[in-house]
Order: C-alpha cells, then structure tokens, then sequence
C-alpha cells in the first residue's frame, strides 16, 4: 500500500515522501497514528500542489535572503570601543555591537546569527552574518577608538 509521510517514521522514511508498506502497517499503526495518509489519487494530487507552493514560497525566502545578504556585504559598518594608549581595545568586538551598528544602518539583523572574529585591537574585520538557512554574508567592519 502507498501511503503519504505527514511525519518522519525511522527506517521508514522523511516528511512528504511517498512510500510502499505493508498494508497492516499502514492501517493499524501509520494512519491511525497520524505519521501518514493513504495516497489515493486526490491526497497525491494536493500533496503534489502542496509541495509546488512550498517550493515556490522557499524560493521567494531565498531570493529576500540574497537581497538582504549582498545589501550587507555592501555595507561597512564602524565599531566605537574604548581604547588604552598602546592602541589595545579594552573587552572585544561583540555581535551585538555589530547588530546595533546594522540597524543604525538600516539592516535588521539577529545577533545570534552574526560570528564575529576575535578582536584585540583597532582597525579592519570582516564577521559572517547567517542570513537565512544556507545564505550567508561577510560584513565588513571597522573597528575605531571612541
């Protein structure tokens, strides 16, 4: 019998795959479980539009995602830190000084998703902003006395 994967079944299969089983397995424990549907013609043609829209709103996410990346690899952002007079910054360049510095420049980001080298003295970085899933960006960043 085939049957349609609502949820992910160990040695079975992922979400949304279409798989043969035996038929017991499938009315006794998948169905009534809620892990799958029967696949008959009309659960297969809703599932298959389902999956087109899904597609299609994932790909608008990632086009939005490489707009927002090339917008911040675009910019440079500057980082205000207190100094001592050998040039040492006092702490480290943190992400959410770096998350300040995009908003104040126009750049909605999360400062759990910026990774920010680590910073000892003035001068020139570049941190990695995860944008969104596998869209990542290089925000360039100057670090400057206060």
């Amino acid at each position: 019998m085939k049957i349609i994967l609502k949820k992910a079944v160990a040695n079975l299969g992922e979400v949304d795959e279409i798989v043969e089983v035996k038929n017991g397995y499938a009315i006794n424990y998948l169905v009534p479980q809620g892990y799958a549907i029967v696949a008959t013609p009309s659960n297969l043609k809703q599932h298959e539009e389902t999956l087109r829209q899904r597609a299609h709103k994932e790909a608008k996410k990632v086009a939005d995602a490489e707009a927002l990346a090339a917008k911040i690899a675009a910019q440079t952002v500057k980082v205000a830190v207190k100094v001592s007079e050998a040039g040492k910054i006092y702490g480290s360049v943190t992400a959410a000084q770096l998350a300040d510095a995009l908003v104040a420049a126009g750049v909605e980001v999360d400062k759990k998703d910026i990774t920010v080298p680590e910073v000892k003295e003035l001068g020139a970085y570049e941190a990695v902003v995860k944008v969104y899933k596998a869209v990542k960006a290089t925000l360039a960043f100057e670090v400057v006395a206060e």
